[in-house]
């Protein structure tokens, strides 16, 4: 029986790669070149102690746990995921190569690769139900995904994007997480080489993507608020434009609340389903004035030709999306006022450092 597999790059900055060069793939270049399919997990580990004498022996263990399966356990025919932590959507597709080593992209975290003929549908993370959506949030680069949560990816793909039926979710409920069947590590939630089996790693992961399914649930007019308690806990004071045309932008943060005193910045706010384009950049870049600074928000992402079009801007601009505005505001967080607070509690926990 076929099985759906996550296979999340560098925590999902790989998901444009994945895409549009129909791949999924892994790092660890230090042994790519060198492992291969029918390898044991302990040939495996013992060339990446080698390799990493420096590691510690859990962290080389998780890895090679990573290794062996995306070499030995996924077959052709096996459906396998990928998200996007910056637009909220995942991706399926069907596996349709084994695993082969790319030299040449190995640096870049493309370093294993297996061909993936990817479905056109990108599913988004809040069409999910609420078990689901918490059932992939583990920390581990390659696991098997759930059969209930890939049965709701499934669903929505097939049907050009759209829920079937769209499951009432109370606001800030949790529910139980079904945990990966091999748990010799969690292991990649970013670079294969910074990788913990702390299992508080997993708790943060699944914290952040759980604070943007509550951020997701705003109004725009609490969004709009949101982001401007942000810009007033960063130290700017704020003005924020009423309903209705605000003429490109929706708040105006300054040091003097005027936006007499430079930075001027000018925001713009887009909370909706979708990315954000290059002719939306272009439309928001020419209200600018030479002096002002930009922040464009955009809880549904941004394309690629949006990110370059922001990079060769003449005015200074700076994008976020969900996961950006997040971990602004969990950055932030103890210096928001009341009202922000209310928009989104959050709750501190406490670890052993």
């Amino acid at each position: 029986m076929s099985k759906t597999w996550m296979i999340r790059g560098e925590g999902g900055r790989l998901y444009d790669i994945f895409r549009d060069r129909s791949i999924a793939a892994i790092g660890w270049s230090e042994i790519a070149g060198e492992v291969s399919a029918g390898m044991t997990k302990s040939e495996i580990r013992t060339l990446y102690a080698h390799k990493r004498p420096e590691l510690k022996r859990g962290t080389v263990i998780a890895g090679a746990a990573q290794v062996w399966r995306f070499l030995n356990e996924i077959e052709i025919g096996d459906e396998v995921v990928t998200y996007s932590p910056d637009n909220r959507t995942y991706l399926l597709g069907i596996v349709t190569s084994d695993a082969t080593y790319a030299e040449a992209s190995a640096a870049d975290g493309v370093a294993l690769v297996r061909k993936v003929d990817w479905r056109p549908i990108e599913v988004e993370r809040d069409h999910l139900p609420t078990k689901a959506r918490n059932s992939l949030g583990s920390t581990l680069t390659v696991f098997v995904v759930p059969e209930q949560a890939a049965a709701s990816i499934r669903a929505i793909a097939e049907s050009s994007g759209i829920p079937a039926q769209t499951q009432p979710v109370v606001k800030g409920e949790l529910e139980e997480e079904e945990e990966d069947e091999d748990l010799e590590g969690a292991a990649g939630a970013g670079s294969p080489t910074t990788l913990l089996t702390d299992p508080l790693l997993g708790i943060e992961v699944t914290a952040l993507e759980r604070i943007k399914d509550v951020v997701a649930k705003l109004d725009w007019e609490e969004m709009q608020d949101l982001v401007a308690g942000i810009l007033r806990a960063m130290g700017y004071k704020t003005l924020v434009s009423p309903p209705g045309p605000d003429r490109g932008k929706d708040i105006v943060a300054s040091p003097d609340g005027f936006g007499f005193e430079h930075p001027r910045i000018v925001v713009e706010v887009k909370h909706r389903n979708g990315q954000m384009d290059s002719k939306a950049i272009r439309s928001f870049l020419g209200g600018r004035h030479q002096d002002d600074r930009g922040l464009y928000v955009s809880t549904g992402g941004f394309s690629r030709d949006a990110f370059y079009e922001a990079d060769r801007a003449a005015v200074p601009l700076t994008l976020w999306t969900m996961d950006t505005l997040v971990r602004a505001l969990i950055e932030h967080y103890e210096r928001t006022d009341a009202e922000t607070k209310r928009l989104v509690p959050l709750k501190r926990m406490y670890v052993p450092a």
